[in-house]
């Protein structure tokens, strides 16, 4: 028999409606797989865990982050979306060595871990060789963390004789050897996917050409929406009555979508990103949530950047939802001239939103996002005994109003503990910050941003 571990007397949140949540109850975790939940379970040969007094949740999807840039942390704080494609695409991003993706990712990836993420989607857009593709998914082996790792390519600007990176297609070579190596399974912790440009930032050839790759492969294609005139008018319209718009289809951002075509894409089934601090720091727009949520249809969400804002799920899921309702407040006050009668979105939402959402996103929810036999052992344990914590009225509220990073006591993937007693379990983090930050010195400085940024 296998490992197995017990985890006792905490207070359960499946995110699982036929399991619903149990106020003090037992999770028996067998060969990294959840074996049973209930309200108490004998299993005497079992590593116990003392849950008492926490709370135990599905580990939380980041479902939309550009992990390289861990080591520009703070940088972009004061940066516009155009300020942000002037200084780190055409600038920064063109600095890095193979080396500076690989300690970016894996600091970045372990910093998710202790954030309580135990699934990261990492949109990586700065990979010009095959080197610095490969730093980045070693770097996420290393991590421990389940990863989505959908692979991009860079955005700097043309130099003479070259192409703009708009006419350039998705590289299905490298795609290809991809598939070959490190994702040539598909029950490990990396899967696949694509960080396309779509018709936003790519021209009709392009894009048809790209959705297509990943419709060939049977790869989620994930695309930005919004930020400055499209590059291809109509190249929604036309993608779609051409029949390449899908439930494959992962749609980052949005804003500036009209409602035709955001409800077209909607019933098609595609999925949204939303990333509601940035979306509001850098000049996309209000996030897309409330507009979803019309449609029937619910968000995943996602931190986006570290060098502008921190990368905690259930701050964001805390923004995501404050920033709905307040929306939704302001116009029940202009229409009717005063604020609904009750809350129009639930805290259980939001929660949902960072967890089997963006499972369902990435198309692992058969796997991860709630907390179910037979489903992979990823889940939080929250320490709610806290000060600022009681009392505890509704753990759901606690988790997405009042918790925060310091509060995640342990972080199980796969039925592995990697992070226990408030402690990563990841060696050497003292030596590999010293590697981030001086990776991080180096880019600023071969830029000249260091006393621009300061």
């Amino acid at each position: 028999m296998g490992a197995r571990t017990l985890i006792s007397g905490a207070t359960i949140l499946s995110m699982e409606p036929a399991i619903g949540d149990l106020p003090k109850g037992d999770i028996l975790i067998e060969d990294g797989r959840i074996a049973a939940i209930g309200p108490e379970i004998a299993a005497a040969d079992a590593e116990r865990v003392d849950g008492a007094g926490r709370i135990c949740v599905p580990g939380f999807v980041n479902a939309h982050m550009h992990t390289w840039q861990t080591g520009l942390r703070s940088l972009a704080a004061d940066w516009t979306l155009l300020e942000y494609f002037r200084w780190v695409h055409a600038g920064l991003a063109t600095r890095f060595r193979p080396e500076d993706i690989g300690i970016a990712t894996l600091v970045g990836a372990l910093g998710q871990i202790d954030a309580g993420t135990t699934t990261l989607v990492d949109w990586c857009h700065n990979n010009p060789t095959p080197d610095h593709t490969d730093a980045a998914v070693e770097a996420l082996t290393e991590s421990g963390i389940r990863a989505a790792f959908f692979h991009g390519s860079p955005k700097p600007d043309p130099k003479p004789g070259e192409p703009h990176f708009s006419e350039v297609p998705h590289p299905r070579a490298e795609i290809e050897r991809l598939m070959r190596g490190p994702f040539a399974g598909t029950d490990g912790l990396l899967t696949l996917g694509l960080a396309i440009l779509g018709p936003h930032y790519s021209t009709m050839e392009v894009a048809r050409a790209d959705f297509r790759l990943a419709r060939e492969f049977g790869l989620v294609a994930s695309m930005h929406q919004g930020g400055g005139a499209a590059k291809t008018p109509g190249g929604w319209e036309t993608l779609i009555a051409e029949g390449l718009v899908g439930p494959g289809i992962n749609v980052v951002h949005g804003n500036d979508l009209s409602d035709e075509l955001f409800s077209r894409l909607v019933d098609l089934g595609a999925f949204f990103s939303v990333t509601p601090e940035n979306e509001m720091t850098q000049g996309h727009g209000f996030p897309v949530t409330g507009r979803l949520l019309k449609r029937g249809a619910a968000p995943s969400l996602g931190v986006d950047l570290e060098s502008v804002l921190a990368g905690d799920m259930m701050g964001v899921a805390r923004i995501a939802l404050g920033m709905q309702r307040v929306l939704d407040n302001t116009d029940s006050r202009r229409e009717t001239g005063a604020i609904p009668p009750t809350s129009t979105v639930r805290v259980r939402q939001a929660l949902e939103w960072i967890t089997i959402e963006g499972a369902r996103m990435v198309g692992l929810d058969h796997r991860i996002g709630s907390l179910a036999p037979g489903k992979q052992a990823d889940l939080v344990l929250i320490d709610a005994r806290a000060l600022h914590l009681q009392p505890m009225h509704d753990p759901v509220a606690t988790v997405v109003m009042q918790a925060g990073r310091g509060d995640v006591e342990a972080v199980m993937i796969a039925g592995r503990f990697m992070k226990k007693n408030r402690t990563l379990l990841a060696t050497g983090i003292d030596e590999k910050l010293a590697r981030l930050t001086a990776s991080g010195a180096r880019i600023v400085d071969e830029l000249g941003l260091g006393k621009k940024a300061a």
